[in-house]
């Protein structure tokens, strides 16, 4: 059930089954010579599209703007500032709440999202103080950060999958959006790795915007493979969070 797609009537009636909601968060940058510029939101926005066959959720639409700053050098990128998304975090949740919502489950798929997505959680909890009867309750899913993920990516594709264009990433996207496939040849076909500071620094050390990657080998067939294994894991995952099953883990 998509929440854009939905009428107000259907959202209350939704409340009555769960207060679980579903919101993909991505970024806007640079992928590499072959890498879509929308990738980081195309990946959780095509998982979250799988999930919502396997299991009776609410998908919120996607963030698609991040804290991509370190991305700046290379056109086409757009990056909001630390405390924005953290302001657009809170207010998403805040916003949703209002109307019952307490079970917020973000599927990420930038890694520069983390460290404000996780701040805005903790000024949600921090707001809430010793409520804990109406506390809500926060989650971040990294789709990549997944121990079935890694393993397929190192059978497939080795040291060559790297840290930023990664093939996994790319080839989710092909999956997704088959029709914007791009057959570019790299040079050299696996990028070097390293450090990065700022985005002139990035630039400078990585002229082609990856990091350790050879996303030339991604195809649409491990796309679809990628996938499956992160809706898999991912809705499980999800219907832990809403069961409360975390919550006692935690307690």
């Amino acid at each position: 059930m998509q929440l854009s797609l939905s009428t107000w009537q259907e959202v209350e009636s939704y409340l009555g089954r769960s207060t679980g909601i579903i919101i993909p968060i991505g970024s806007t940058e640079q992928h590499g010579p072959n890498g879509l510029i929308g990738t980081d939101a195309i990946c959780p926005t095509r998982i979250a599209a799988g999930i919502e066959e396997q299991t009776d959720v609410l998908i919120a639409p996607t963030i698609n703007y991040g804290m991509a700053q370190h991305h700046m050098a290379f056109p086409g990128t757009v990056t909001l500032k630390p405390s924005t998304l953290i302001s657009l975090v809170s207010d998403v949740i805040t916003s949703l709440q209002q109307h019952g919502f307490t079970r917020f489950y973000f599927i990420n798929g930038h890694g520069g999202n983390i460290p404000p997505v996780t701040t805005a959680f903790c000024e949600i909890y921090h707001a809430t103080g010793k409520n804990n009867d109406h506390a809500p309750r926060c989650r971040l899913a990294n789709w990549w950060r997944n121990d079935a993920i890694a393993e397929l990516a190192a059978e497939l594709y080795g040291e060559a999958e790297g840290h930023h264009a990664t093939v996994s990433e790319v080839a989710l996207s092909y999956f997704a959006h088959p029709e914007a496939v791009k057959d570019v040849a790299m040079s050299p076909e696996i990028a070097p790795n390293g450090e990065i500071y700022d985005a002139a620094d990035y630039r400078r050390k990585f002229p082609d915007g990856r990091i350790g990657s050879n996303p030339a080998l991604a195809t649409i067939a491990d796309g679809e493979r990628f996938y499956r294994l992160s809706v898999e894991a991912l809705t499980a995952d999800y219907e832990n969070f809403i069961s409360g099953a975390y919550d006692e883990m935690a307690g």
